[in-house]
C-alpha cells in the first residue's frame, strides 16, 4: 500500500534509512527518497538535515541534491538560500535535467513565471536539439512545464511548444493546451454541464499521467550482464547456460527487449548492470539458489528500485550502453530511427 498519511511516510522513511545502512553502495538513492518521504511528512528541517548529509558526502549527482534542497528550503521559511542554491545550479548549467526541472518548477509554484520560464527555456536549450523529435524521457517534462508557464504568461506557441505538443499527444487524448488553459478554474464553477464534463475529462486525463508516474518511480529497466561477469556466472551457475547462450545473444535480447518494450508504448526504460557477487548477496536475502532464473527479473528490478537504472535509449552521440565504447548510433543503436 503505498504510503498516505505522514505517519505512514515517516514509517517509510525510517525504513529507507535502515535500508541505506545495509546498503552503504547505494546510500545516496535512498537517502534521497527517504527525504522526499520527510518532506511530505511535513517534516522537512529533517529532510533538509539528509540533504545537508548527503551534500557533506560528495553525492554522485551533487545539483540534483542542492535542487531538491533549495524547493524544499523555500517552502518552510528560508527563501533567501534556496534562491542562492539556484542561481548556483543556473551557473552550473548541468546535463541532467532533472535539476533544471525540480528549480524551474519551484520558482513557477512561487508565482515567479519569468524566472522559471528562463530555466526551462535554458534546459531545452542546452539538452535537446532544434528540428529533432528524439526527446528522451526524462526531458519530456521540461517541454511539458515550460508549456505550462507559457500559456500562464499568455505567451505565443514556438517550436518548442510544437514539439511538447507531439510528445503529449502520442500517449494521451487531450491536448497540452486544454490541460494548461489558465481559465481552467472557471470552469469548475460552471453551471454548464457541458463545461463541467469536458473539465472531468481533463482531470482524468491528468489524473492517468501522474498514476502512471507514481506506479513506475524507477525505470523498467533490463539485466545486462558484462562479458566476465556472465563468464563468472555461467561458470558458478551452468543452469543459468540456457538463458544466456552467449554474451553476443545476451547483448542483442537487451536491446530488443527494450525496443519491443517501447514500442508498446512503455516509457522510462533502463537497464541495470549486473555483478555475480551482488547477484549472489541478492539470491541469499530470498532464501534462493542464484542458479534459480526466476530470480533475474526481480533482481534487475531491485537494482532499479536501489538507483542503478541507466536511462535508454542512450542520449544522442552517447556510448552505446553495452561498454564498447562506440557511439550508440554506431552500434547497437545503428538501425535506430
Amino acid at each position: 500500500m503505498r504510503p498516505d498519511t505522514p505517519a505512514d511516510h515517516n514509517a517509510e522513511a525510517e525504513r529507507l534509512l535502515r535500508t541505506a545502512t545495509q546498503y552503504p553502495e547505494d546510500n545516496e538513492s535512498l537517502l534521497l527518497q527517504a527525504a522526499a518521504h520527510l518532506e511530505l511528512a511535513g517534516d522537512r528541517e529533517s529532510a533538509s538535515s539528509l540533504y545537508d548529509r548527503l551534500l557533506a558526502d560528495g553525492p554522485e549527482r551533487p545539483l540534483l541534491v542542492k535542487a531538491l534542497q533549495a524547493a524544499n528550503l523555500w517552502e518552510y521559511g528560508h527563501e533567501a538560500e534556496a534562491r542562492a542554491l539556484i542561481t548556483g545550479i543556473r551557473t552550473a548549467a548541468p546535463a541532467d535535467p532533472a535539476p533544471w526541472e525540480i528549480i524551474a518548477e519551484t520558482l513557477e509554484s512561487h508565482d515567479e513565471l519569468e524566472a522559471s520560464h528562463d530555466c526551462f527555456t535554458t534546459a531545452i536549450t542546452l539538452l535537446l536539439t532544434p528540428g529533432d523529435d528524439d526527446v528522451p524521457y526524462d526531458t519530456q517534462s521540461l517541454l511539458t512545464g515550460r508549456h505550462r508557464v507559457r500559456r500562464m504568461l499568455g505567451r505565443a506557441h514556438d517550436n518548442w511548444d510544437a514539439l511538447a505538443d507531439k510528445v503529449h499527444t502520442a500517449h494521451a487524448s487531450i491536448s497540452l493546451d486544454e490541460l494548461h488553459d489558465p481559465n481552467r478554474l472557471w470552469a469548475l464553477g460552471s453551471n454548464n454541464p457541458a463545461e463541467l464534463q469536458a473539465e472531468i475529462a481533463r482531470l482524468r486525463s491528468e489524473l492517468g499521467s501522474y498514476r502512471s508516474a507514481l506506479s513506475r518511480p524507477f525505470p523498467v529497466a533490463v539485466l545486462h550482464w558484462p562479458e566476465g561477469e556472465l563468464s563468472e556466472l555461467l561458470a558458478a551457475y551452468p543452469e543459468l547456460e540456457s538463458e544466456y547462450p552467449t554474451h553476443t545473444a545476451h547483448l542483442t535480447d537487451i536491446e530488443a527487449s527494450l525496443r519491443d518494450l517501447s514500442s508498446t508504448g512503455t516509457a522510462n526504460l533502463g537497464i541495470v548492470t549486473a555483478t555475480v557477487p551482488s547477484y549472489e548477496a541478492f539470491a541469499a536475502s530470498e532464501q534462493s539458489s542464484p542458479s534459480n532464473a526466476d530470480l533475474l527479473p526481480q533482481y534487475a528490478t531491485t537494482l532499479a528500485a536501489r538507483g542503478k537504472a541507466v536511462a535508454w535509449p542512450p542520449a544522442k552521440g552517447a556510448d552505446c550502453w553495452c561498454g564498447s565504447g562506440r557511439a550508440y548510433r554506431g552500434c547497437h543503436g545503428a538501425d535506430q530511427i
